[in-house]
């Protein structure tokens, strides 16, 4: 395990360390069952993958909100237009790799780097109320 703090005044930001990955470890986000917790939600979503060959891990599962409103709680699958349906978001580490460039002598061989990043996932949804934004008092017409 790697933890690595990126603060403005840590000594190894934009530095170049060794990052030794274990291989019996799978690195993969992968969607969870269709039968989770995504299905009972008054908001419920679904999940799409993103594939990045660069990336690790290089799947990683984005949630979508299937309905725009939240469903009702009697059950009967209708959209209750009082609340409204947002996602949820969360940030991840990820490892983007990146061509080495080496020019020394003789073969070449493709040596890359990893960077360190942070990409933001939809992990669910959740029923909100809508946001009102009121308008200016007109009485003074």
């Amino acid at each position: 395990m790697v933890s690595v703090n990126l603060g403005r005044r840590n000594k190894l930001k934009d530095k170049t360390v060794k990052l030794i990955l274990d291989s019996s470890v799978p690195f993969q986000m992968a969607s969870p069952p269709a039968s989770t917790i995504a299905n009972m939600s008054l908001s419920p979503w679904t999940y799409r993958q993103s594939c990045i060959e660069s990336r690790l891990p290089r799947q990683i599962a984005h949630a979508q909100c299937l309905t725009t409103g939240c469903l009702s709680l009697q059950g009967n699958r209708e959209e209750d237009a009082s609340l409204v349906a947002k996602p949820i978001y969360y940030q991840v580490l990820v490892l983007h790799r990146v061509p080495r460039h080496n020019n020394k002598g003789g073969r070449k061989r493709r040596k890359y780097d990893f960077r360190l990043g942070m990409e933001v996932v939809t992990v669910g949804c959740t029923c909100v109320r809508p946001s009102v934004v009121p308008q200016g008092n007109r009485g003074d017409v």
